[in-house]
């Protein structure tokens, strides 16, 4: 299989979990939140001078690469790591000879051991984001309390309190977003998201993204 032909297969593939398509790169700050969705979640790679069709448009010029490696080691907190690899294509509907050559920059994206990966905004805020389908999600409080409890050495004991048990029953065969369950249990909302965390660590609770929220469950 040739440059070009690797090059149609992963675009054949489409939008997905694992992968995405970028037109172009104009700002490093917004390529960030693509790899920190990735590195967040189940890692992937980004088709950099792929339209959303699946056209290739190629990538511009040096600067345009540049800002890759910025939107990695600049704009993300703690850094991401990624690879970037660089082929020069001639798609059949391109002019023949050099001026037909594109340019496509694979930026793979491996899961952290070190999340949550922070994306920079233009105000300087970070959020983390993690990859749902092939969209780039803003991570609930809950998602961070996991990751903040993955990190800690000691690791996590699940005991089962008062406070436990009410939050379990109040979420028994509901489907609550994170307000609705501090409302339904009266319990205050920093213990809902530190429970609800260790409850979907230890698989007696679930959470799932639809109607753009992230709703919450018992197994």
């Amino acid at each position: 299989m040739n440059d070009l032909q690797y090059i149609q297969s992963l675009i054949k593939e489409g939008e997905h979990q694992q992968q995405d398509f970028k037109y172009r790169v104009a700002d490093a700050k917004k390529l960030a939140k693509s790899v920190s969705a990735f590195a967040n979640t189940d890692g992937g790679r980004l088709l950099i001078g792929v339209r959303d069709d699946g056209n290739m448009s190629g990538v511009r010029d040096e600067e345009e690469i540049y800002m890759m490696h910025q939107a990695a080691y600049r704009y993300c907190r703690p850094q991401a790591s990624i690879k970037f690899d660089t082929y020069q294509v001639a798609p059949h509907y391109a002019n023949n000879g050099g001026r037909g050559l594109r340019t496509i920059v694979i930026a793979t994206v491996p899961p952290s051991d070190k999340r949550p990966i922070h994306a920079i905004d233009d105000e300087g805020n970070q959020r983390a984001y993690i990859r749902i389908a092939d969209e780039n999600i803003v991570a609930s409080p809950v998602h961070l309390a996991m990751w903040r409890e993955a990190q800690n050495p000691q690791g996590t004991m699940m005991t089962y309190t008062d406070t436990v048990r009410k939050l379990i029953d109040a979420l028994q065969g509901q489907r609550l977003t994170l307000n609705q369950l501090v409302r339904r249990s009266a319990i205050p909302r920093h213990k809902v998201i530190t429970l609800l965390a260790r409850l979907i660590r230890f698989h007696i609770a679930r959470w799932e993204y639809a109607d753009q929220q992230f709703w919450f469950s018992i197994e």
